[in-house]
């Protein structure tokens, strides 16, 4: 037996259809939970214990932990979501992570075409887009099972080759070199799910040990921060706390494994012995990774001012107001309800901007500004029609995205618009400000009746604006009406 001999088209392709099994499980998910899981994540991350059980829920409807770490740094980048509460979502992504092993382990491999073919027929015939939606996840559900028992047949013709032989031996005696393979795999194919499987299917087997299976998954934990870690990187401060966070739980967590390899061994092989390979695995998973998130979650508060130490924050209060929020192109794709948020909160603070200097052009005219004067009410009307540009830019990207609810698309429509209403009233605040400093140069003035008018103008204005920030921001229908009110 030779590494030619192998079935490579069996290993690869089903190791394939595994991962895409689990993309279009997931995929399905969020398209069928839409804008309740958005709603969910802006509702119950107030307080460490809820953000655990969210990162659990998150995690198994993204049937990845990566995933859910992405969007956990783009919610924190785009100023949604405080590091205190993307904190308790990652501890619970840890041990949602664990969902997609402990199904792989139920032996259901001889249902999995019949999962298919009912998934398919929902897809092909069903005419309501929810069950269209949840066709996707039952194909997604079988391909995972279909892709996962064609890879684990080709892969236990493994266990009759000598040179395989000797690094699974290695591995049993060096566990360091066991997750060193697990860190690698992971990193590259960006899902801990995937390599845990790759294990589990290995060890039921026979082609490796238990003790060197053990190390394998601790790797696979360290190697699953690396889809945060890209994440963060050219992203703000925020973003990169968010990913020290999740790397710091998994590799202090890898290490305690390590350190009690061999009782937890021994503990594990106790509890379970009596299943079958794959749920052993499974097992040592589930009990690992609840045990160390229940043990971290009382420290999470230590855990954000050791990572704040560790990457401090060098943005200047003073320039960070007019610093544009970043909206992360990972969440486009995996979660477009949370991009759309990320939007609004980003036209709020441009609508900031615009308050602001349409008040300043205000002070202009009541205090005969100067050159200097008009020279910062200039770079702000730069800055808004940045924030213009990146939100539009934005804002067209997400449009393309398949799996848009309805809500999402008229979102995406209104904000569209609002930023361009919004950017105009910052062109008319410089427009006055040129002209009432062409005013000032002539030495002209405004008669006392004309003064007392566009006072009594500039703040029914200034009111408009907050109004309708506010009714942006909520959409709230008695507001508008007196928006519209005070327009008349």
């Amino acid at each position: 037996m030779t590494l030619a001999s192998l079935n490579w088209g069996m290993i690869l392709g089903g190791f394939g259809l595994f991962m895409f099994g689990i993309k279009f499980m997931g995929d399905g998910l969020k398209a069928a939970a839409g804008d309740k899981l958005r709603d969910i994540i802006n509702k119950y991350t107030s307080n460490r214990i809820s953000a655990l059980f969210i990162g659990i829920v998150l995690t198994i409807i993204m049937q990845s932990s990566s995933a859910t770490s992405a969007i956990t740094i783009g919610l924190v980048r785009a100023g949604l979501m405080t590091l205190e509460q993307a904190s308790g979502i990652i501890l619970g992504a840890t041990i949602g992570t664990t969902v997609t092993s402990f199904l792989i382990s139920v032996n259901i491999d001889k249902y999995a075409m019949f999962i298919i073919f009912a998934g398919t027929m929902l897809i092909c015939f069903a005419k309501k887009i929810k069950l269209k939606q949840s066709g996707n996840v039952i194909l997604g559900f079988g391909l995972i099972f279909f892709g996962m028992s064609a890879m684990g047949d080709a892969l236990a013709a493994l266990k009759e080759m000598p040179q395989f032989e000797s690094i699974a031996l290695s591995m049993s005696n060096y566990p360091l070199l066991a997750m060193g393979a697990g860190i690698l795999l992971t990193a590259a194919v960006q899902s801990s799910a995937a390599t845990i499987g790759v294990i589990q299917k290995l060890y039921m087997a026979g082609a490796v040990s238990f003790s060197a299976s053990l190390p394998f998954m601790f790797g696979a934990n360290i190697g699953t921060t690396m889809t945060g870690i890209l994440a963060a990187i050219g992203g703000t401060t925020a973003g990169k706390h968010t990913a020290g966070i999740h790397t710091t739980l998994n590799l202090i967590a890898a290490v305690i494994g390590m350190i009690f390899l061999v009782p937890y061994s021994k503990f594990v092989q106790m509890v379970a012995g009596g299943m079958n390979p794959m749920m052993q695995i499974a097992m040592a998973n589930i009990i690992f990774k609840t045990v160390t998130t229940l043990l971290f979650l009382p420290f999470t508060d230590q855990l954000v001012a050791f990572v704040k130490k560790i990457i401090p924050d060098k943005e200047e209060a003073e320039t960070a107001h007019y610093d544009i929020p970043e909206m992360d192109e990972e969440i486009t794709a995996i979660l477009p309800s949370a991009a759309v948020d990320a939007a609004q909160q980003s036209i709020l603070k441009m609508i900031d901007v615009v308050r602001f200097n349409t008040s300043e052009t205000y002070r202009f005219l009541l205090e005969k500004g100067n050159e200097e004067d008009k020279h910062k009410i200039d770079e702000r009307e730069s800055i808004i029609n940045k924030f213009d540009q990146k939100i539009t830019d934005y804002l067209i990207r997400l449009s393309t995205q398949a799996n848009l609810t309805a809500k999402d698309t008229n979102d995406i429509r209104s904000y569209l618009d609002a930023v361009k209403n919004y950017e105009r009233v910052g062109d008319l605040a410089v427009n006055l400000t040129e002209f009432i400093m062409m005013v000032n140069e002539k030495k002209e003035h405004f008669s006392e009746n004309a003064m007392k008018d566009l006072k009594d103008m500039f703040d029914r204005v200034l009111d408009m604006v907050d109004v309708s920030a506010e009714v942006f921001a909520t959409g709230e229908e008695s507001r508008y009406e007196q928006l519209r009110g005070m327009e008349r």
